[in-house]
């Protein structure tokens, strides 16, 4: 019964970890806001790392199998890889903006942060309008096209080289975008920028 044979038991398990080492350093004393905060982190990682693994990794490979005339193509990657990535992906960021956005709900600046309010509401509030521009790429740019490339969705051959082109640049959008986005949630974290 170990739980790394399976993902749901390495994350059941770590989330037992997690719990416990928080209840032995830091009591159990129930706090939303931090739970909020923990569930906003898990999920933005798990959609910036699937974002920089689409960028940096499978994207190139994918273009160096093509290139590749008698290696093994792209098809395993298109077939079983792509589709299940894209699934945490999306789903990844529509978690990591609902919780963001529901911190900022808690904290009664959700307002003040996208009207970007002078101060830390600002700072943060970058952070969260960089964010919404993502989650707009991945829900309306990203997916609809990549349903195109991965054959989900019929398209002709002019449809997916043009989806191939959008999803592309809306990809690479995200990955510029997180950069300063990453450094508003730090800067808001820590009290601003450090520049």
């Amino acid at each position: 019964m170990n739980p790394l044979n399976s993902v749901n038991g390495t994350i059941i398990a770590g989330i037992g970890l997690a719990v416990l080492l928080g209840a032995l350093t830091m009591g159990v004393n129930p706090n939303p806001a931090s739970l909020l905060v923990w569930i906003h982190v898990l999920a933005g990682i798990t959609w910036i790392g699937l974002l920089y693994y689409f960028n940096f990794v499978q994207v190139p490979a994918l273009a160096e199998a093509a290139a590749d005339d008698g290696g093994p193509g792209g098809a395993g990657i298109t077939k079983y890889v792509a589709p299940r990535a894209l699934l945490w992906f999306r789903w990844s960021a529509l978690l990591t903006w609902v919780s963001g956005a529901s911190y900022l709900a808690h904290l009664g600046i959700f307002g003040d942060a996208f009207m970007l309010t002078d101060g830390l509401p600002r700072i943060i509030g970058i952070g969260a309008w960089l964010g919404t521009i993502m989650l707009f790429n991945v829900w309306v740019l990203i997916w609809p096209n990549q349903k195109k490339i991965l054959g989900i969705v019929e398209a002709t051959a002019e449809e997916i080289g043009k989806a191939k082109r959008v999803a592309l640049l809306a990809s690479r959008t995200n990955t510029l975008l997180s950069i300063p986005m990453i450094m508003s949630m730090v800067g808001y974290g820590h009290g601003g920028f450090i520049v």
